[in-house]
């Protein structure tokens, strides 16, 4: 009895022993899992707050451009476009938005009216400049506009006084260049940044204003958003082979649906999720051909092959005048209207003031344009 006494003790002290160690291991493998895991969620996990994008409905049945970003407390407008008569539907929109009268940043992308409308105005009238204090302001490089050019003089003039209430001027170039005190790259906060991308419009000539437009790249952890202007084809293959472009969350589409811009090149790099389309769907202010009316088919034909997530401010009210003997525009209504896409956190999610149905259920594509294969079903 004596010797089943000692081996039950022995058996004891073995289990125990034998139980310690597999406690201590996998503890320790615990432990290990979660600081490896950890230390993964803090290289993948943003820290900063949120960042804002508002593409504006203008307030009138012409295709135009104004986006207005918020990051934090700084308030950045994109374009001002598309009439003169816009500025007080742009103004009243971002009022509800900013906190003072401060614009951080001002970027003008190219001397269409579409687009620098707000910022041009006449002699005696408040252009964008005017109503707000704005720090930074960085425009194009280039222009084929002449100087004596009624609006593009406006801008120049508005500019200029701009300038001296203190209002910091850089073109693409001085900041691609890192020149005349421009940066190419503007922390915005301390994990969100502001890039001028290049392209070589930015010195060579170009047969259209378009190519022109200053390109800018926001990027927020891994989040990047891609806002080309008008940027045609060829100018995107510059922009594709001088820059290392990110997958985009977000793009909003390059003059405003055309068959001349959003190429194959660049989507095929960017590869976006979402895809905002700043322009009256159906508009026959450019052509008389309806599948080249903005969005184009071909636009939607290429953008389909990497999303459905495409959004369009406004739609035309459009019907047939006889005596003119062609199709014209008599209003607009919203379509998505103004479009905000919004990253927090990393998650970019989509809200719109009229709806967010997506281009492909809009009773307007049905009955204008081609479902293509990817968007089938």
């Amino acid at each position: 009895m004596k010797k089943r006494s000692e081996f039950n003790v022995f058996l004891t002290i073995l289990l125990s022993v034998i139980f310690c160690a597999i406690g201590f291991l996998g503890g320790g493998y615990a432990y290990l899992y979660i600081k490896s895991k950890t230390e993964i969620d803090e290289i993948t996990v943003y820290t900063s707050g949120e960042i804002q994008f508002h593409f504006l409905e203008l307030g009138n049945k012409y295709t135009g451009d104004c986006t207005y970003i918020k990051v934090g407390d700084v308030d950045i407008l994109i374009d001002a476009g598309s009439r003169v008569n816009s500025i007080p539907t742009i103004t009243s929109y971002i009022n509800g938005q900013m906190s003072d009268a401060t614009l951080e940043y001002v970027i003008v992308t190219h001397a269409h009216q579409d687009h620098y409308a707000g910022f041009a105005t006449d002699d005696g009238k408040d252009s964008i400049f005017d109503l707000y204090s704005v720090e930074v302001l960085i425009d194009f490089a280039r222009t084929n506009q002449d100087d004596d050019a009624p609006m593009y003089n406006n801008y120049l003039r508005e500019r200029q006084e701009a300038i001296a209430r203190g209002t910091k001027h850089y073109t693409a170039l001085d900041c691609v260049t890192n020149s005349n005190g421009a940066s190419s790259v503007y922390e915005l906060t301390s994990d969100t940044t502001l890039t001028i991308l290049e392209h070589k419009y930015y010195t060579e000539e170009a047969s259209s204003e378009n190519d022109y437009s200053v390109c800018t790249l926001f990027s927020q952890g891994d989040n990047n958003f891609l806002l080309t202007g008008d940027l045609e084809a060829d100018g995107e293959a510059s922009l594709v082979s001088m820059n290392d472009l990110p997958h985009c969350d977000l793009y909003k589409a390059g003059h405003h649906g055309s068959k001349t811009s959003s190429s194959h090149t660049l989507l095929n790099e960017i590869t976006p999720d979402i895809c905002a389309v700043c322009c009256c769907a159906g508009n026959y202010e450019y052509t008389q051909e309806n599948a080249n009316n903005f969005p184009t088919q071909e636009f939607i034909d290429r953008i389909s092959m990497h999303t459905k997530d495409v959004y369009v401010t406004s739609i035309a009210t459009v019907e047939y005048d006889s005596e003119k003997g062609k199709y014209v525009s008599t209003g607009f209504s919203s379509m998505n209207g103004n479009i905000i896409v919004k990253s927090k956190n990393g998650r970019v999610e989509v809200e719109c003031s009229n709806n967010t149905t997506k281009l492909k259920d809009t009773q307007w594509f049905k009955e204008n344009r081609t479902t293509p294969e990817k968007w089938a079903g």
